[in-house]
């Protein structure tokens, strides 16, 4: 068991994963079937794990658990791809998933995000009247446990696993809090969320502000929502905040960019062959406002085809700090016995042909975040990017 202090050390703003408490999205993700990986590969390793499975059952004093030194195989395989964003899920995290991509499910309402470096899970998004909020967590907050296990360095599938549950049931969560850190340990009463992935207000001279956390399947009819509500308000300009959204589905990206481009090349994709996919929008909408799109180092993959389409097209200013950089797109593989693997299977590349990965997208207009202790609903780079609009007017 790790420390107090052990655990809180290390940056929070690192390489970022992030996960709904039901589920993982990830930029791109398309299911697929595949055959079943057997237990090994090479005859040689058949012999390794037959000399394993015996000393261990010679000579090991704990009790076994069959099936999880079976799935233990199968995660240690695609783990040894040192690739951070391929994974193999077993059976219940493969549930989880699919659940996840439907945008409803049983759980608490808040998004999870893991530092890759250190492990820690942050909740960075808790939704409105939801069994998180209305539990007293806080975005922000550092998850340290949930009932009485330590989840610093696990999986976020498998934080996921521990936290959802039945509708009605419920679950103690144990949570870091502030500067100080201090613990708070709540009590949560799971229910059926649906994702809130886009909130919205019409902010003053009659700006538009859409705020997306993610690209799930249920996003674009929220965001389109949004824009035809602002719309009819007499909106004159519109951010897009995308800060803190990790990404998504690739298809429910690409169709919100198609509302706000005329006909052309939104993204393409390339595979290990080099074979070449292209997504593109068509004549039937564009958004003719001034437009801005708030971005941050925690603006990954989805977020990032967004932001670059507008910037390479000239649509909008790009507005905030340099975009995490993930330009590598994953896709599901069905194992066809309940369970799946994601791999990364192409890389993507901007209308004008750049691939951003471990690179981001350099905003048009750079600004720092800044925190006024005295007012935390301040927000120095929205401000920015509000003037920016105006400059347009």
């Amino acid at each position: 068991m790790k420390n107090k202090k052990s655990f809180i050390q290390g940056a929070l703003c690192g390489a970022l994963a992030i996960l709904l408490v039901a589920g993982l999205v990830s930029c791109g993700l398309r299911v697929r079937n595949a055959s079943f990986i057997g237990n090994s590969g090479s005859g040689n390793g058949d012999k390794k794990i037959s000399t394993l499975k015996s000393l261990i059952d010679s000579s090991y004093i704990g009790d076994v658990d069959e099936e999880a030194l079976q799935e233990g195989i199968y995660k240690g395989f695609v783990d040894g791809l040192g690739d951070p964003y391929s994974v193999y899920y077993d059976e219940d995290e493969t549930k989880t998933l699919i659940e996840s991509t439907e945008g409803e499910y049983d759980g608490i309402g808040a998004v999870l995000s893991q530092d890759i470096s250190t492990g820690i899970v942050t909740l960075v998004q808790i939704y409105d009247d939801s069994p998180a909020s209305e539990a007293g967590l806080l975005d922000n907050d550092i998850l340290y446990k949930v009932e009485d296990i330590e989840v610093t360095g696990m999986d976020l599938s498998e934080v996921v696993s521990h936290i959802k549950g039945e509708k009605g049931t419920k679950v103690n969560l144990t949570v870091l809090r502030g500067e100080s850190r201090e613990e708070v340990t709540v009590m949560a009463v799971r229910n059926t969320i649906q994702a809130q992935t886009v909130k919205y207000r019409m902010l003053e001279d009659s700006i538009g502000y859409i705020a997306v956390s993610e690209f799930d399947l249920v996003t674009f009819d929220q965001y389109q929502a949004a824009l035809n509500d602002l719309t009819n308000q007499g909106m004159k300009g519109l951010v897009v905040d995308l800060r803190n959204n990790p990404g998504g589905n690739l298809s429910t990206v690409c169709d919100m960019v198609d509302l706000m481009l005329s006909k052309g090349l939104i993204v393409y994709t390339e595979d290990k062959e080099g074979n070449r996919q292209e997504m593109e929008s068509d004549d039937e909408h564009q958004f003719g406002l001034p437009l801005a799109v708030l971005v941050n180092g925690s603006s990954a993959s989805a977020s990032e085809i967004f932001a670059g389409a507008i910037q390479d097209y000239g649509t909008g200013k790009i507005v905030g700090t340099k975009s995490y950089g993930k330009g590598v797109v994953q896709q599901i593989f069905d194992l066809k016995d309940g369970t799946c693997v994601k791999l990364t299977i192409a890389e993507y590349f901007t209308p004008k042909g750049r691939n951003i990965h471990g690179k981001g997208i350099t905003p048009d207009v750079e600004i720092e975040y800044e925190r006024d202790e005295a007012n935390p609903e301040a927000d120095n780079q929205l401000d920015k990017a509000v003037e920016v609009l105006k400059e347009q007017f």
